[in-house]
């Protein structure tokens, strides 16, 4: 008979951790210190949700408005904000600065956290260094020059 496994491994703790990473080198402290950023590490779950959210599924029709057939089947179009889903991640995983406060989010005159990442980090490469950091943190980019930046986070 064979030996029972243990299912212990699997039966983690389930508050969401979360990474300090180095903001943008244009967000300095008081005392001149990059500013750091804490991210929510996102289940899987909860990433394809928002992404889920952001993807519209129709019929594909002709210019006259008719539905297009395929082999007797009628043709379905996917159409995805990916640019948005992407935001919303970012808003949801950030919990320093929290991008949801609504203090925050009047003072940009924003009703959508979809906006509030590209109201609050305004410059394209403070935007990217806050993508990368964050989606790295979630397991959704690997970039060779970016390790060494995350594990000293990390550590």
């Amino acid at each position: 008979m064979a030996d029972k496994k243990s299912l212990k491994y699997f039966m983690r703790n389930r508050e969401p951790e979360i990474v300090t990473v180095p903001g943008p080198e244009t967000i300095k402290d008081d005392d001149g210190k990059v500013i750091q950023l804490e991210v929510k590490v996102l289940s899987q779950e909860r990433i394809n949700q928002i992404n889920d959210a952001y993807r519209k599924r129709s019929m594909a029709t002709d210019k006259k408005g008719n539905p297009l057939i395929a082999l007797g089947e009628v043709v379905w179009k996917t159409e995805k904000d990916s640019a948005r889903a992407t935001r919303h991640i970012i808003a949801e995983a950030l919990q320093y600065p929290n991008l949801q406060d609504k203090e925050l989010m009047e003072y940009y005159g924003c009703l959508d956290i979809t906006e509030m990442p590209l109201k609050v980090f305004l410059r394209t490469d403070e935007y990217q260094h806050v993508v990368r950091m964050v989606m790295r943190v979630l397991g959704l980019s690997k970039e060779v020059n970016d390790d060494e930046e995350l594990d000293d986070a990390k550590n």
